[in-house]
């Protein structure tokens, strides 16, 4: 059995894209036989509430479809990757896998680091402009009344020389805000 990833945890891209594969596969299966199964009556009315369940069978396939492929060309970074990582797991809250949207951009970060100081988000694509993506965050942690320190490193050296330069979060005094963050990192993804 396939252990089940929650966002956040290392391998949950993964995960998701293949529960998004079966559940496209079944809604697709749906849809085929209730077309399928119009060739089976005779009576037109039968027909017609067949016709309209497979048309109806269409949108929630496409919802989950639609992420799905936006989502598709990222992976879960390889376990070299993790096993660099896990080290920091310790010092301070790390999450894996997110996959964040704003308006101008997706942006598929490996790794996020909640600490006291600020929010540190290794992101692997070329294409997001840091800059703007670090306003959206600031933005976005002023809404919620969260401390607006988000550094957008799309560099994995320059990722590594931050995380090793951070003191230990329990050295901080715990306001519950980067709980908070996370939670909120989280309920941003896809």
């Amino acid at each position: 059995m396939i252990h089940r990833r929650k966002k956040g945890e290392y391998g949950y891209r993964t995960y998701r894209r293949n529960v998004q594969l079966a559940e496209v596969a079944f809604g697709a299966a749906m849809i085929l036989v209730q077309l399928a199964a119009r060739e089976f009556t005779s009576t037109q009315a039968v027909k017609n509430v067949l016709t309209v369940m497979a048309i109806l069978s269409v949108l929630p396939t496409a919802n989950v479809a639609a992420p799905m492929l936006a989502a598709w060309r990222w992976k879960t970074p390889p376990e070299t990757f993790h096993r660099r990582v896990i080290p920091y797991e310790s010092r301070f809250p790390v999450l894996y896998d997110l996959i964040l949207t704003s308006k101008e951009a997706v942006m598929p970060v490996d790794a996020a680091v909640v600490h006291p100081t600020g929010v540190y988000l290794y992101c692997t694509s070329d294409k997001v402009d840091a800059r703007k993506a670090e306003k959206f965050f600031r933005d976005m942690f002023k809404a919620h009344r969260l401390d607006p320190h988000v550094h957008m490193i799309q560099s994995e050296k320059a990722f590594f020389q931050r995380l090793d330069s951070l003191k230990p979060a329990g050295e901080y005094e715990d306001d519950g805000s980067g709980d908070y963050a996370s939670a909120l990192l989280k309920q941003l993804s896809m």
